[in-house]
């Protein structure tokens, strides 16, 4: 990764929704050097073994990637725990392609988000995104949470909580603060089940979030730790989903979503606001899940480095690889996953 800032994703949900089941499928595929942060104290122990099982590393260096914080909700403990793992994992970033960080289901995602903006960090990592997972299975049946008990014996044992925080509030804050959401457990719903649930996640959180289906863990792991230079020529991903057009009701019937990928390369003079605004504009349109690449900017000396996740729109200045396309002036050169085709277009429409 040389000087390159480290992606950090954070992913967020209940006890049960699934969370650690899918960082053992991104750990697994994505063929990457990725640190896991874990606080699910109420599992102590449990959730970092799991990680260190799947083999995702050489064992010599499990202790390194995998850093357990079992102190207490992270969100309540970020600066005596979050903040020296995260610098101590700095110190070896040329080492790594990304971090990762399993929260709590209690902990609260802005404090953390915010502990990212720190001057010791924010220099060095960019929030790749929230990804939040809830148990579509518990949620249709009311609740968002598929083990009340569980849930209610993790605050008992936390003495360090000092936000008593409803778990409807704790949920809603989750599905705010998500940049991505996932139904977990989908395959156990109807298609008007997980229509009833996708809607009420949509009602609790924010209408531009992408929500998409996953059961056992499984998703393209790009959607979640976004497009690695060697993923630019990516043509088209599939992800399993319910047929949610039909009208009537079948279960276990799949067919394929279509994520797809467009290569946008324009060679014009563009502002870093006017860019920026035109790419938030589209994220909801067209269900962009994600979109990174470079703007060369006029009078600027390096092309600014884009990342986004929905309408999470991260930016810098770095300089680019010796064989990556340079206009002669300004212009740019962007990769873009979505659900609906035709953001090269849009985005042309747009000036």
């Amino acid at each position: 990764m040389s000087n390159s800032r480290l992606p950090v994703t954070v992913v967020t949900g209940f006890l049960g929704s699934g969370k650690t089941t899918l960082l053992r499928h991104l750990l697994g595929e994505a063929h990457q050097r990725l640190a896991v942060v874990v606080n699910e104290f109420g599992t102590v122990g449990l959730d970092g073994d799991l990680l260190k099982n799947c083999g995702f590393c050489p064992d010599d260096q499990v202790d390194e990637r995998i850093v357990e914080l079992n102190n207490g909700c992270l969100c309540c403990t970020v600066q005596e725990d979050f903040l020296p793992a995260m610098e101590a994992l700095l110190l070896r970033s040329n080492q790594l392609d990304g971090i990762i960080i399993e929260t709590s289901g209690l902990a609260l995602p802005k404090p953390l988000l915010q502990a990212l903006n720190w001057p010791a960090i924010r220099s060095k990592v960019f929030i790749n995104g929230v990804v939040t997972l809830v148990d579509g299975n518990a949620l249709s049946n009311g609740s968002p949470v598929g083990d009340l008990k569980s849930i209610n014996e993790q605050i008992m044992n936390d003495n360090s909580v000092d936000h008593l925080t409803p778990i409807n509030e704790l949920f809603r804050d989750q599905l705010i603060s998500a940049d991505l959401v996932l139904i977990s457990r989908s395959d156990l719903l109807s298609a008007k089940d997980f229509a009833l649930v996708r809607d009420e996640v949509k009602k609790q959180g924010n209408h531009t979030t992408s929500i998409l289906p996953i059961a056992n863990g499984k998703i393209e792991p790009s959607l979640i730790l976004g497009l690695s230079n060697e993923q630019n020529n990516i043509s088209r991903l599939n992800q399993n989903d319910h047929d949610h057009d039909h009208d009537h009701d079948h279960d276990h019937d799949h067919d394929h979503v279509d994520v797809i990928s467009e290569h946008l390369r324009f060679e014009f003079p563009i502002e870093q606001d006017v860019l920026r605004e035109i790419l938030v504009k589209l994220v909801p349109e067209y269900q962009i899940l994600r979109l990174k690449g470079r703007c060369w900017i006029e009078g600027k000396a390096l092309p600014l480095q884009i990342q986004m996740v929905g309408t999470r729109f991260n930016s810098w200045f770095e300089s680019s690889n010796d064989d990556s396309w340079k206009p002669s002036r300004g212009g740019l050169d962007l990769v873009c996953l979505s659900l609906k085709g035709g953001v090269e277009k849009a985005f042309e429409r747009s000036f």
